[in-house]
């Protein structure tokens, strides 16, 4: 099931805290929602949830818009916000047919849904358990079966790794791989790692406003205007390779990696290549290059790049 977001803006006052954003997620796809604590990441994520409406714009989902019936379009998604919604002094299997029940689940299906989700989220030893009882990584477990009870389209995850240890957050990644082969996935978060793990395509959004769109490796290439290489050089003196690198017309900036190496890492003028220059350089010189690679920025100078404060 398709979601597509068409210019939606909400306001605080005077304080846009989502300013004029379209996007369109695919059925199947798992898309990370990405930016800094207050880029309007959650407020996004409450419009589409129809928690609450846009001053602006609109939501379609499935064909139906979050303004026109909302009702309809609470059918389609599971929602785990930031805050789990636990009641935490009722067992698992008591907790999961209470929300079955207010989710609509037919009477007759209810028992079949709540094994299911006690499959597929891991809780088999668990299940008669108080959620008190659980640790956050299970009680995070506990959550995204209650957003999946109903079987919706669309599975919307805030921050869903929120305090867990990193053999907590691996399982938990691993679901919503898992989950995200047959649902429309929305997973938003501030945390790089979580989002590039996870995620099929990242949406990166920065003061209501959407700066962002594509895979991890596209956005990479698109924040990357100048060729970055790393060369590795033998048979030559170090300071000789890295003043005659220095000279080259095309090269910007040439970077002396660790000093027991032949190593250095040169950095090209904007929008020019100097991978030639310094094949011929080497000729001349007779020296061995015995690396010439390109090096790609990372996710987290691109976000950087993109969401920092001036």
């Amino acid at each position: 099931m398709e979601v597509i977001v068409e210019k939606i803006t909400k306001s605080y006052g005077f304080q846009k805290a989502v300013d004029n954003i379209s996007f369109k997620v695919n059925q199947g796809e798992i898309v990370g929602f990405l930016g800094p604590n207050g880029a309007g990441k959650t407020t996004t994520m409450k419009i589409i949830t129809c928690y609450m409406p846009p001053n602006e714009g609109d939501v379609i989902i499935g064909g139906v818009s979050v303004l026109e019936n909302p009702e309809e379009v609470k059918k389609h998604i599971g929602y785990l916000p930031e805050a789990n919604p636990l009641y935490k002094d009722m067992p698992v299997i008591d907790y999961l047919k209470f929300v079955a029940e207010i989710q609509g689940v037919p009477a007759g299906k209810i028992r079949e849904r709540i094994l299911e989700m006690v499959k597929i989220c891991g809780l088999k030893n668990e299940k008669h358990k108080k959620i008190s009882e659980l640790s956050k990584g299970y009680q995070q477990r506990v959550g995204l079966a209650q957003a999946l009870i109903h079987d919706p389209e669309v599975l919307i995850l805030d921050e869903p790794t929120s305090g867990l240890d990193p053999n907590q957050i691996v399982e938990i990644r691993d679901l919503i791989r898992k989950i995200g082969r047959e649902k429309t996935v929305i997973l938003c978060s501030h945390i790089l790692a979580e989002v590039e793990a996870t995620c099929d395509r990242i949406l990166i959004i920065n003061k209501g406003q959407l700066v962002a769109d594509g895979t991890a490796t596209s956005l990479r290439k698109q924040a990357q205007n100048k060729e970055i290489v790393k060369v590795t050089i033998e048979d030559g003196e170090r300071n000789d390779i890295y003043s005659s690198l220095q000279g080259i017309a095309s090269v910007e900036l040439v970077d002396l990696l660790p000093a027991h190496t032949q190593s250095f890492e040169i950095q090209s003028k904007p929008d020019t290549s100097s991978r030639k220059a310094i094949f011929k350089l080497c000729v001349e010189k007779g020296w061995s290059l015995t690396e010439m690679t390109p090096v790609e920025r990372k996710l987290e100078e691109v976000f950087r790049d993109l969401t920092i404060t001036n």
